[in-house]
Formats: structure tokens, C-alpha cells, sequence
């Protein structure tokens, strides 16, 4: 078994990223699909600029559009290819444009990529992200498709230098791949066998991603759960997190997502013995039907599902618990469905995202009989819904009077400049629109409002002040490191709706001296 390598990877400059002209080439990167690609994405971003090429602004046609792809979501395929054919017009009056095209559906189709899109200049898969750069130069100079698709990971992602898009918060893999075989997931298949990155890597970059002003961070992983099955030690993950939990200046840890079969009290005890991690935690239910669970190979059922969430309230009383269920699996009936109903009633979730089930080629499932009729999944999925969507309002009609503490971010709030009002984050991940007072001091991104909940919906939270009342903000290294970011764009400092330029860290975040 080879073991990735782990130093960071130099992108050297691409003759590429300059134009006919001179001036450099300008990018753009689409992202399709979860976290993990989110955070892929800031790796396609890091090597593109490592390699000289600059981020086209809102509104400017870039010069090489790369999307990265998700294989899992629904009509995966059809968003690909209808996005591939709105650019093709604008490929064909736009001279030197290059399209790229990776992630999991790439990693899929391959040569179907090119076959379906000719005017697609570079494919390439999960396992060589770190390769863009020098395939949109070849693909340039010999005036053909570019395709490179690896069967095994060479080289951790994590290595890749990285343009990360928020300076308050960041993503950290600590694995790539999954071992599990559910039979409605592609991912083994598209990312391969699990890979444990060492603790000590994971945390330096903990550390470097503070020293650079982040206060949150997200431990990402397919089954963050099983970290540590690579190098035998069991209990890797709640070992992780207390010594997440002891990095200064860290105040929020986060991580997505774990496995049910896997998940055990020592992570729990990690979680509520440990200050900086959030009460609130992402368990993936798929379905409440037990059949179902087996027929799904989910190593789980219901009742301990249920147990876990149990013994998780009981350690974090105000933990909020969200999770991903499937509607209308194959072979599910309408016994199987109530009992999906009932286990989500008893789990009083904060939200949930729902899927229709969609057959995924390559998958167990995508052969399987008793498909279940388009119009029955409507009809569930939409009960669902409505069940979810009463319970997450009652369970934040529970917040109303709470005092929480809000990490103002950037972009969540759409209405925040009709509304006057900014967004933010509380400690168990609740989304809360709060009122910036006439006059007042506004924080920055990355800075901490302490705020009363006035209304509750099922989606967001508001907290609106009383008359002649101030916000009760605390200024933080991420604020700082806000407002040093927008010195070095020429922007305007603490502007909490203003863009940023954030720097490329060489695989992990840049550490400022003397900062």
C-alpha cells in the first residue's frame, strides 16, 4: 500500500498563465457539490494563482474556467453538461478560453467528458487536483484535450497550495477516501480506500490557519470517525480534537461528517470535555427503516442511532443535531417510510437536508428491483419536508430569550443590506440575522456579537435590540486579520460586505512574522 506523500507541493509559474498580450491570464473556479469539494476548490484556486494566473473579478469573463464536479448530488450530470454548453457560446467568441473540468463526475466519465463536450480543453480526476496548472499548459500548446485521470492518490490535497476564501474560518482534511461500501454512494469508487493524514501534519496546519488569523475551523473527512483505522489507534479522533482543543487562539472546531457504526463515546467525551468544540454535530440518519438500513449496507439501526443522539444530549444539553436523509431508496415501502417519519420525530433534528433518491450508475443500488415510482417519492419527500420543517421551527422557538454568541460572517445574510441587519453563526452553527444599531459600531467579519434571540423561523434565528441599545461586539485576531486584508486589496478596511483578496499559502496557511 502506498502512502501519499505529505510535503508541500511547489507549483512552478506556467508560461500559460500569461496571454498574448502579457498581461496574465484570469480564472474562475465553479464548485459543484460538498464541503470536500469546497475546500478542493480553494486548492484548484492556490495552484492556478501559485502558477500566475489571477482571479477574474464578479462580472469579468475569465480566461480559463475550471468547475470541479460532484458525482453525489442530484442530476450530477445534467447540471455538468448543461453549464459545459452555456459555455460553449461563450468559448466561441471569447479567443484562448479554456474550460477544465474535475472532481468526482470527471473522475466517472473520463473520456465521456470530452465525448459529450469536445470544446473541453482539460479533464482530470480527485487524485491529481495538483496537475491543472501544467494540463491547461499542454493543452494550450498542442492545441488538443488534455485528459489525466489516476487510479490511487499521489499526493495529499492538503499539500497543494491553497487560496482560501475566508479569513475567519477554515476547512482541514484530515482524510480522503471512505472504506464503507453503502450501496447508493459512488464515493469509494471516485475518492478510493481511506487516508489518514498523521495528527501532527493535521494540527501544524491548525495552528498555521490561527497564526494567520483563523478562529474556527472544520475538520473534514468522508467518515472523520474512523481517522486513525490506517495506523491502528482507535480512538485517532477524539484524540484529535483535545489536541485541537489546546491550540491558543483557536474558538470554534467543527468537523463533518461522522458515521453512526462508528461513532463512539470517547468522541462524545472529546466533544464535552473539550472548550472549543461546538455543540452541534452533523449524523448522517439515510433512512429510520431498519430494512432499509440494511439494504443500504448502513451498519446501523435505529435504535442506536438514536442512542448516540441520546448520550450526545446528555453530555451537551443545547447540542444542535442535524442530518442527511434518502427518500424513496429502492424497495422502500410505505411502512418503511413511517418508520423514517417516526425515528425523525423522536430525533427532533435541527434541519435536515433530504434527498429524493436518484439512481447513481455504478452503484449496488442503481440495479436494484422495486424502484420506487417518481410520483410516491414526491409525496414523501414532501411530507418530509413539512415534518422537518415544523420541528426545526419548534426547536428554534426554543432559543427565543437565549443570549448567544454570533461569529459574524460574510455572504450568508442575502437581505442583510435591505434589512440592516448583519449574520453570523452561533455556537451550535444556528444561522442568526442580528440588528446593527443606527449609529453604532458595526463589527468585521470574524468578530463576536453577543445577542438575545427575539424571533425564531425554521431556517434562521433574529436577534433585533431593544431601543438605545448597543451591540455587544468583541474585536478578535480574525477581525484584525479582516481588516489586513482589505489593506493589502487597496479596499476599504472593517467594509463587512467589501470582497477580499486573501494570500496563497504554500500548502498550508501563510505565517505572518511579527503579526
Amino acid at each position: 500500500m502506498t502512502t501519499p506523500i505529505s510535503s508541500p507541493t511547489i507549483i512552478a509559474p506556467s508560461s500559460a498563465s500569461l496571454a498574448d498580450d502579457g498581461r496574465a491570464r484570469t480564472y474562475e473556479v465553479r464548485t459543484f457539490g460538498c464541503q470536500m469539494n469546497v475546500h478542493d476548490s480553494e486548492r484548484l484556486s492556490g495552484s492556478l494563482e501559485s502558477a500566475g494566473y489571477v482571479r477574474a473579478i464578479d462580472g469579468q469573463e475569465a480566461d480559463v474556467v475550471v468547475i470541479n464536479t460532484c458525482a453525489v448530488r442530484d442530476n450530477a450530470a445534467g447540471k455538468l453538461y448543461g453549464t459545459l454548453g452555456h459555455l460553449k457560446s461563450r468559448k466561441d467568441r471569447h479567443e484562448g478560453m479554456q474550460i477544465a473540468v474535475g472532481g468526482c463526475l470527471a473522475q466517472m466519465d473520463k473520456e465521456a467528458v470530452l465525448d459529450k463536450a469536445p470544446w473541453v480543453d482539460v479533464v482530470f480526476g480527485t487524485h491529481n487536483m495538483g496537475s491543472l496548472p501544467s494540463l491547461l499548459e499542454r493543452a494550450r500548446h498542442n492545441g488538443e484535450a488534455e485528459l489525466e485521470i489516476l487510479e490511487s492518490l499521489e499526493v495529499f490535497p492538503s499539500t497543494l497550495p491553497t487560496k482560501r476564501d475566508s479569513v475567519y474560518s477554515g476547512w482541514v482534511s484530515i482524510s480522503v477516501g471512505c472504506n464503507n461500501t453503502c450501496t447508493f454512494c459512488i464515493v469509494p469508487s471516485l475518492r478510493g480506500k481511506e487516508k489518514d493524514r498523521r495528527p501532527g501534519d493535521i494540527l501544524n496546519e491548525i495552528r498555521l490557519l490561527v497564526d494567520d488569523g483563523a478562529i474556527e475551523v472544520t475538520l473534514l473527512g468522508q467518515n472523520v470517525n474512523s481517522y486513525g483505522v490506517e495506523f491502528g489507534d482507535r480512538q485517532a479522533f477524539s484524540k484529535l480534537l483535545r489536541a485541537a482543543g489546546e491550540i491558543e487562539g483557536l474558538e470554534r472546531i467543527r468537523f463533518t461528517s461522522p458515521h453512526p457504526a462508528a461513532f463512539t463515546d470517547d468522541v462524545i467525551d472529546a466533544m464535552a470535555e473539550t472548550g472549543a468544540v461546538m455543540p452541534q454535530l452533523h449524523m448522517p440518519l439515510q433512512s429510520g427503516s431498519d430494512r432499509i438500513l440494511r439494504s443500504m449496507r448502513r451498519s446501523y439501526r435505529s435504535d442506536r442511532f438514536l442512542g448516540i443522539l441520546d448520550r450526545v444530549r446528555a453530555r451537551m444539553p443545547h447540542a444542535a443535531i442535524s442530518t442527511d436523509i434518502i427518500v424513496g431508496f429502492p424497495g422502500e415501502t410505505d411502512a418503511d417510510f413511517e418508520d423514517t417519519m417516526r425515528v425523525v420525530e423522536q430525533a427532533r433534528f435541527a434541519s435536515a437536508f433530504t434527498f429524493q433518491y436518484s439512481v447513481r450508475e455504478g452503484t449496488p443500488a442503481a440495479t436494484m428491483p422495486d424502484q420506487v415510482p417518481k410520483h410516491v417519492v414526491q409525496e414523501r419527500y414532501d411530507r418530509l419536508i413539512a415534518l422537518q420543517e415544523r420541528i426545526s421551527l419548534e426547536e428554534n422557538q426554543k432559543q427565543l430569550g437565549r443570549e448567544v454568541e454570533v461569529l459574524v460572517s460574510m455572504g450568508e445574510g442575502k437581505k442583510d443590506a435591505t434589512t440592516h441587519r448583519l449574520t453570523g453563526r452561533a455556537e451550535d452553527n444556528r444561522l442568526v440575522h442580528f440588528e446593527v444599531p443606527d449609529g453604532g459600531a458595526a463589527p468585521r467579519p470574524g468578530d463576536v456579537v453577543t445577542v438575545t434571540i427575539t424571533h425564531a423561523a425554521p431556517f434562521h434565528l433574529l436577534a433585533d435590540m431593544a431601543d438605545d441599545a448597543a451591540l455587544r461586539i468583541r474585536r478578535t485576531r480574525a477581525g484584525d486579520a479582516w481588516d489586513r486584508t482589505q489593506a493589502e486589496s487597496c479596499a476599504i478596511p472593517a467594509a463587512p460586505d467589501a470582497g477580499a483578496t486573501r494570500p496563497v499559502s504554500l500548502g498550508l496557511p501563510t505565517l505572518r512574522i511579527g503579526v
